[in-house]
């Protein structure tokens, strides 16, 4: 379409740099405070379902919050504050987090969060196609980098899917704080510009926000920025790397053209070939928990 004729055009150069500039100014004052956001209406809506049910066993609560990034973020920041942190180290990943809180807090945390998530889930209605496929893959990116911790590391899995749960939690930050915008609302191209470029720095400061552990939130810098693998796998940070890498990228859910077996990206999915059935296959018994 001819720019000249687009009621609504994408916004360039100086235009773009003062939305790009207020956006990053309202994030900043509002990570001062209590961060509570939507991600994905339909998972948020299934968990405050299933949260209802007072019977509902412990393995059930424990795989359904595992699939929410903000709901385990927000159970790793209460198990870890003062009030509930034992002697000691740390919970690293949410086996730990849960067993410390104990199933009725967690249920009742877990709860207040989704229906808080509800509650401005249709702010975010005209992103719904980005956040599902962003959804999507942080739980493939969480499956490939607990498969690659059992495999590869003596890291524990289980934080290495909560960091893979979360390292994107910036994108659906992002897209909620974009949602604020009228002017964004009609601009998904200039939006999705705004998230490849500062999605990765928001999450580190948002996850530090929550409460994360320094491991996690670490484990999620530059995870979109390519770099040389090493030939042995050693830290949660390659996990979350190799992981995204597996599950597609940015560039997968942002709907960008891309050829997976080309450069260095290609060198890392052929390298790890292997485990990419299991990949899709942890993902997809994940997505069924909460079918």
């Amino acid at each position: 379409m001819n720019a000249s004729r687009d009621p609504n055009p994408d916004k360039v150069g100086e235009a773009l740099n003062a939305q790009r500039f207020q956006m990053i100014k309202d994030i900043a004052r509002e990570l001062k405070g209590d961060v509570v956001f939507p991600t994905c209406f339909d998972t948020a809506c299934r968990l405050r379902q299933e949260l209802q049910n007072p019977d509902l066993p412990i393995s059930r609560i424990s795989s359904i919050v595992s699939l929410e990034p903000l709901v385990a973020a927000k159970l790793m920041q209460l198990a870890n504050s003062a009030l509930y942190r034992a002697r000691g180290m740390p919970a690293l990943d949410l086996k730990a987090a849960i067993s410390r809180l104990g199933v009725d807090l967690v249920r009742i945390t877990a709860l207040a969060i989704a229906m808080r998530q509800l509650m401005r889930s249709r702010e975010m209605a005209v992103f719904s196609d980005i956040t599902l496929a962003l959804w999507n893959h942080s739980l493939k990116t969480a499956a490939a980098a607990r498969i690659l911790a059992r495999i590869h590391t003596r890291i524990n899995p289980e934080e290495a899917l909560l960091a893979g749960l979360v390292h994107d939690l910036g994108a659906f930050y992002m897209l909620y704080r974009a949602a604020q915008y009228s002017e964004l609302l009609i601009r998904p191209d200039t939006v999705k510009f705004l998230i490849m470029q500062w999605h990765e720095s928001i999450g580190v400061t948002l996850l530090s926000a929550l409460g994360m552990p320094e491991e996690i939130v670490n484990a999620t810098i530059d995870h979109d920025q390519q770099r040389a693998v090493p030939e042995t796998v050693r830290s949660l940070a390659d996990l979350v790397y190799i992981g995204n890498i597996l599950a597609g990228t940015h560039f997968e859910w942002l709907y960008q053209d891309f050829d997976p077996d080309a450069g260095e990206i290609g060198v890392v999915r052929k390298r790890f070939a292997d485990i990419l059935p299991e990949m899709e296959s942890d993902a997809q018994e994940m997505q069924a928990v909460l079918a």
